[in-house]
């Protein structure tokens, strides 16, 4: 028996979840690609299957796929280089990472390039069904149309936020962000000057099935604060508040920004 994942079936428990979601696996083990197909099709997914990094990104580009089960250690192209390419497409699928890395270190490299969860091998099945009920219960990323979203433009200081266009500008500059970068500033901007904890910005921006790492929150303010703030180091945009959380502040005082 191969012991890298527990293959105890999966019950009937939320199977009406996200009955059309279409999930691409993307794995170059053969055994473990079809063990995790069956049981995904066994909970109402629609999956595909990509043997190589390669073939898999070309599929993730050309598919409306909502989720990838996405395995780090592939050959040519691998899990993190997948992960940031598809920070391009729009909409961005859900990525979930596996991998027989399970340290803290690899658990954050992953979140920081995009994965939105991680599951170190060896791993239950049911834990796999679970974490992909978990992440297809987040609100959509998809972007709003005038017909739901009457509210186009949030202005927060220096800020200017299109959620039609899912768009973002600073001081009149375009800032290109992922779909979930987008989904915490349009947040922060929607709260401006209000403190949060991560746990709170979890549970608004993740979803509060979301059962993934806290970290989660850093890698993405930090990619924020990258693109934002004149010095990421020292950020005047996303502030950290000590002992309580993370505000977007919107003091008229801010230094210019440079660039593009």
């Amino acid at each position: 028996m191969d012991h890298r994942f527990n293959q105890n079936p999966v019950g009937d428990t939320g199977r009406a979840l996200q009955r059309s979601a279409h999930v691409l696996i993307v794995e170059d083990d053969v055994d473990i690609a079809k063990v995790m197909r069956l049981h995904l099709e066994n909970a109402r997914y629609r999956v595909d299957v990509a043997a190589t990094g390669r073939s898999g990104l070309s599929m993730a580009r050309r598919g409306a796929y909502d989720l990838l089960v996405l395995d780090l250690m592939l050959p040519i192209v691998d899990g993190l280089q997948i992960c940031r390419a598809l920070s391009h497409v729009e909409p961005r699928p859900l990525v979930l990472m596996v991998s027989a890395l399970g340290s803290e270190r690899d658990r954050v490299n992953g979140l920081d390039v995009g994965a939105d969860d991680y599951l170190s091998k060896p791993f239950g099945i049911q834990e796999l069904i679970a974490r992909v009920r978990a992440l297809l219960r987040r609100p959509p990323i998809g972007g709003a149309t005038p017909n739901n979203d009457p509210d186009r433009w949030s202005i927060a200081g220096d800020l200017a936020l299109d959620s039609w266009g899912r768009s973002v500008a600073l001081r009149g500059v375009r800032i290109e962000l992922t779909a979930r970068e987008f989904d915490l500033l349009r947040w922060f901007v929607g709260h401006p000057n209000r403190v949060f904890s991560r746990a709170e910005l979890l549970d608004a921006v993740w979803g509060s099935g979301y059962t993934g790492f806290e970290h989660t929150v850093n890698s993405h303010l930090n990619r924020l604060r990258s693109k934002l703030e004149q010095d990421p180091t020292h950020p005047v945009l996303l502030i950290t508040v000590r002992g309580g959380g993370y505000k977007l502040q919107t003091s008229p005082d801010l230094p210019p920004r440079t660039g593009g």
